[in-house]
């Protein structure tokens, strides 16, 4: 069995912008390089788990989202880091076509946790999921997935009163990085 650090992406890899699919308008959060180099000479791996609601609200394709994904899975490849795999959630309630869904994968939903745990042999006891808002940190919780809060991103804003369950929190990915 494997350890991972889990990361959305939106807020926590790269800094929040709203329905970001562009490449010229990617940009790392503070920190993120030296956060990810620390946690893979600790021994964990990493995987991305995402909600893209803008592919099914139609702001941009599949194809862009995963055009922007390959662009940066390779820039991190070039600095040393790998991301073993990227899960996402295309649906929302107010999507377009097949993309219009009340669906598990989506966070809070467990459904692509309990895929990634699967497919990529996740210790769930010696793994944590870092995100910017609760809905990162419950589908964990429910596996027994350590949760880590960041305040970035949505983190500066998100309200986490009535998780009745208890979490990590960080000002940004760096500083819970030094603390392994």
């Amino acid at each position: 069995m494997n350890k991972y650090i889990l990361l959305d992406r939106d807020g926590t890899i790269n800094i929040e912008k709203d329905y970001l699919y562009k490449i010229e308008d990617f940009e790392y959060e503070y920190g993120v390089i030296e956060a990810l180099e620390i946690f893979q000479k600790k021994g964990y791996k990493l995987a991305v788990i995402t909600n893209q609601s803008g592919i099914g609200r139609g702001y941009y394709s599949e194809e862009d989202f995963l055009k922007l994904t390959s662009f940066v899975e390779n820039d991190l490849k070039k600095k040393g880091i790998i991301i073993e795999k990227t899960y996402y959630c295309p649906h929302h309630t107010d999507g377009k076509g097949n993309y219009k869904t009340e669906c598990e994968c989506r966070k809070p939903g467990t459904l692509l946790f309990e895929k990634a745990v699967k497919e990529l042999d996740i210790d769930t006891r010696n793994t944590y999921m870092l995100g910017d808002k609760a809905s990162d940190l419950i589908p964990a919780d429910k596996l027994g997935i350590k949760p880590v809060f960041l305040r970035t991103g949505h983190g500066r804003e998100e309200s986490l009163k009535g998780l009745d369950f208890d979490f990590l929190s960080f000002d940004n990915i760096l500083d819970f990085a030094k603390t392994l």
